[in-house]
């Protein structure tokens, strides 16, 4: 009988011993971490192609914006701030999650005793060390080479939090969703980051958001980055500069309430649409 009654009280000993999900999810995001920067080509290449593209659109379109009191340079620096973000949270989630599906990384982590919630706090840890970092690097190039101003009141820098946290949150989650897409890593690249690229010409990051055609702004508003975009331009540019908006205004209600949306939104698409293997696996 001892015997007997030995089984459950070891297993349950032993399952109060398990670290939760948080402080798994710290130790996985820890992980993700050293694996991302042990990848020198991907390091490189994610923090380096947002900067060397703003020094190309800031040097080829330099020239003050009239009435604005900021330059087209300093523009750019807002928009691919804004496209850094998405970059280090959407494109690189989208992709990576659907590779590790493909090599059969989370069917292996989902026979693991590890809670599933820990898996996705870890990408939060690297989606948010990314994306900061990827951020400050922007930052100091514009402040430092085209004279990006950066807030001067406590007002400015809680409006640039709420936008960064809302704009990396909902574009995470819509990463993960998306990663769902391809059939396999071979094809991940292309379905997600085609999609990222349209996205970009059509929310004001390559092109000035005064030129680009009314219907394919009408389009890219349904998306998170255009407010993304417009939210950073409201924070670093002078406010005269909200001229060069649709509304003429930078329209932080409707920004937090779209961007909130697709947090909402995007959390919903991750529930109904993950999977932790693939579509021809049983």
């Amino acid at each position: 009988m001892t015997a007997l009654g030995a089984g459950p009280d070891t297993a349950d000993v032993q399952r109060e011993r398990l670290p939760g999900a948080w402080r798994l999810g710290l130790s996985r995001g820890a992980l993700e971490l050293r694996l991302f920067f042990r990848q020198r080509e991907q390091v490189v290449f994610t923090f380096a192609f947002p900067i060397v593209f703003l020094f190309l659109f800031a040097s080829i379109f330099s020239d003050d914006m009239a009435g604005t009191g900021a330059t087209a340079s300093q523009y750019y620096v807002a928009s691919m701030t804004a496209s850094g973000i998405m970059s280090t949270s959407f494109q690189s989630l989208g992709v990576s999650i659907a590779i590790e599906r493909d090599q059969h990384v989370l069917r292996r982590l989902r026979g693991t005793p590890m809670p599933p919630a820990a898996y996705f706090l870890g990408k939060v840890w690297l989606v948010l060390v990314t994306g900061l970092l990827e951020t400050a690097l922007l930052l100091a190039f514009g402040t430092a080479v085209y004279g990006v101003d950066l807030p001067d009141s406590l007002t400015g820098w809680l409006t640039f939090g709420w936008i960064f946290v809302l704009g990396i949150t909902g574009c995470a989650l819509l990463g993960i969703a998306v990663s769902s897409v391809p059939k396999s890593a071979r094809s991940a690249t292309s379905v997600v980051v085609l999609p990222f690229l349209v996205l970009e010409f059509i929310s004001g990051v390559y092109i000035l958001v005064d030129t680009v055609p009314r219907w394919m702004l009408t389009v890219g508003a349904f998306f998170p980055l255009k407010w993304l975009c417009q939210g950073l331009r409201g924070v670093f540019l002078p406010s005269a500069a909200a001229a060069l908006e649709p509304a003429g205004s930078w329209e932080y209600g409707r920004t937090a309430l779209v961007l909130g949306a697709w947090c909402v939104g995007g959390l919903v698409l991750c529930l109904l649409t993950f999977r932790w293997s693939g579509r021809d696996e049983r």
